[in-house]
């Protein structure tokens, strides 16, 4: 079973999360949780939901109120949809390189200027040093 199915009743959900189902339709009507409805407007919860019920009651048992929660929810899917799209970013780069031998790569230069390279070479580094004394007074 895919865990986005959504199978459970509210009091099934509820059970699974160890929470009243009065405070799932409280979680639904804060936006906390979004169950799928079914055709005669009952919820239907998935693992994922049950999942995300959980969290939400870890969260309140350290002492976070339903906005905190609500906040630090929305901030976990922001992260979760930026890192897949990253993933998506890196991917369509990386069949752009293998698509397009020789093309020219850029890099960012030490002041923050654009530079461009042919692919396969790399920016030379400088290794020096600089030490720095307070004067004494």
């Amino acid at each position: 079973m895919d865990e986005n199915t959504r199978v459970f009743v509210i009091s099934t959900a509820a059970e699974l999360a160890g929470m009243h189902p009065q405070t799932l339709r409280q979680y639904d009507r804060l936006g906390l949780v979004s169950p799928g409805r079914t055709p005669g407007r009952s919820r239907r919860y998935s693992m994922r939901d049950v999942a995300r019920l959980r969290e939400i009651a870890d969260l309140g048992a350290e002492g976070v109120n339903l906005e905190g929660i609500r906040r630090i929810l929305a901030l976990e899917d922001t992260v979760r949809a930026l890192e897949s799209r990253v993933g998506d970013l890196e991917s369509a780069l990386a069949d752009e390189l293998l698509n397009r031998p020789g093309r020219r790569v850029f890099a960012a230069g030490l002041a923050g200027d654009v530079i461009s390279m042919r692919a396969g070479t790399r920016t030379r580094r400088s290794n020096q040093m600089v030490i720095w004394r307070p004067l004494d007074k």
